[in-house]
């Protein structure tokens, strides 16, 4: 008789969190999978629905079916939202597909690939308690790398095998990725203590998206496993570099990357390119609320970390916000948006950037002359003579900007989506924000 297996069936909330519902099906069933129906209560799912109204659907995507390589007796699955017999309209993954089918009406295809930086620790402890009069707050990492470092940095970056003290769990993980039909094809030490950067293949902006939330479940479930825990925080530590979540993206014509000009003489890239660049630039300042959309991310985006904080573009120029990287083919010319953080929602942080260069396109945006210099040395006159803006500073600031230059998303980002997420992030950033930390009584106690 056949076995009994789990199934999976998971979907994405607004937020990017990675959802799921459990059944337990008929092991030659999973072949079948796009039979199965799952069913959810939208009003448990940040943004999705309320009580009155809130059975979903959930529809597998069979493409995306694989064993979990963290037990034999399960299996996962992507799926798509449904509201009664249509797409439910706060699904992101949604938005991801309504973006690909705005690229498709003007000929292009868009190529997208993307560099999730993480950390791996032992663990976290972490607790907030008030009871009996008594408030605390814990907090305490361990990791086999910490040290006098976080006191005294030194870069760490594409250390040797040997040098590296998570080797084993980076094997693992590359191991677990490809068993799910994900190959790594690069990875390496990053800067900052304990931290990674994983380089996969990259695809359409949909398959990609559904990669990385892939790849995080599996991380977190195979170091699990392993003791260890990773951090996606863009900012888990004070006076060492964040984590971002680089994108890149080439738009493709007839089978021709458009992003490529043979004639320019500065980075071989085609005035079609640079009006992306300009929506990109244009739009930058809304953009982040929804690439870097956490209270955490503006903590990683300072100057001195080589995190971008300056909307400017140059050629491999890594403090500037949109960098073209050196190419050696046509092929592989493309830009690399900078400012994304690992805690963005993938469909919507590539559906929005890609929306912003598009925007560019149509209304012909000059992004300006490159910058090749190092942008965090500039004086402040010298980035005024350049017409350099900044990115915002905080949430609440990127959310304001979002609420008032959102009409280039609107192709693609149902509305009423886009307010239920300006209204839950700004909740978030209330509730966050309102919370005394340690540093607050290093600071002031003494006032």
């Amino acid at each position: 008789m056949p076995g009994k297996v789990w199934l999976d069936i998971m979907f994405t909330d607004l937020l990017g969190v990675l959802r799921s519902v459990s059944y337990r099906v008929n092991e030659e069933d999973v072949s079948k999978v796009s039979g199965i129906v799952g069913k959810t209560d939208g009003s448990s799912v940040y943004g999705f629905t309320g009580i009155e109204d809130s059975d979903l659907f959930l529809y597998p995507i069979e493409s995306t079916l694989s064993k979990t390589p963290w037990d034999s007796g399960r299996y996962m699955v992507l799926s798509k939202v449904y509201y009664r017999d249509s797409r439910f309209t706060r699904d992101p993954r949604l938005v991801a597909e309504k973006t690909e089918e705005v690229l498709g009406a003007d000929g292009y295809e868009a190529y997208v690939s993307v560099e999730p930086e993480f950390f791996i620790v032992e663990r976290v402890d972490v607790s907030v308690d008030k009871s009996m009069g008594i408030y605390r707050q814990r907090l305490k990492i361990y990791s086999h790398e910490g040290s006098l470092e976080h006191l005294f940095p030194v870069k760490r970056s594409y250390q040797l095998p040997l040098e590296n003290r998570y080797e084993h769990a980076i094997t693992e993980i590359v191991r677990g990725l490809e068993a799910i039909g994900i190959g790594a094809e690069v990875i390496h030490h990053e800067v900052a203590t304990s931290q990674f950067e994983l380089n996969f293949a990259g695809g359409s902006l949909t398959a990609v998206s559904d990669s990385l939330q892939m790849i995080k479940l599996t991380m977190r479930k195979i170091l699990g496993k392993l003791g260890l825990q990773p951090l996606f925080m863009p900012k888990p530590f004070w006076g060492d570099n964040g984590s971002g979540l680089h994108i890149h993206i080439s738009l493709w014509k007839n089978r021709i990357n458009a992003f490529y000009d043979e004639s320019d003489s500065y980075a071989k890239i085609s005035q079609l390119c640079r009006y992306f660049i300009g929506g990109l630039i244009e739009h930058g300042r809304s953009l982040s609320a929804i690439v870097s959309p956490t209270v955490n991310s503006y903590k990683r985006l300072v100057p001195g970390y080589e995190a971008p904080v300056y909307l400017t573009w140059g050629r491999s120029n890594r403090s500037a916000a949109i960098r073209v990287p050196a190419a050696l083919s046509s092929n592989k010319v493309r830009i690399e948006y900078r400012p994304p953080d690992p805690t963005s929602n993938p469909y919507l942080a590539a559906s929005a950037i890609t929306l912003a260069g598009l925007d560019g396109i149509a209304k012909k945006i000059d992004p300006g002359d490159p910058v090749d210099e190092n942008v965090y040395r500039m004086t402040p006159e010298r980035k005024r003579q350049l017409g350099i803006k900044s990115l915002p500073r905080s949430l609440e600031e990127a959310l304001d900007e979002l609420e008032s230059d959102n009409q280039y998303l609107l192709k693609a980002f149902p509305k009423d989506l886009l307010e239920t997420y300006i209204e839950v992030k700004r909740e978030e950033a209330r509730r966050v924000s309102s919370m005394p930390s340690p540093i607050d009584y290093i600071e002031y106690l003494h006032l």
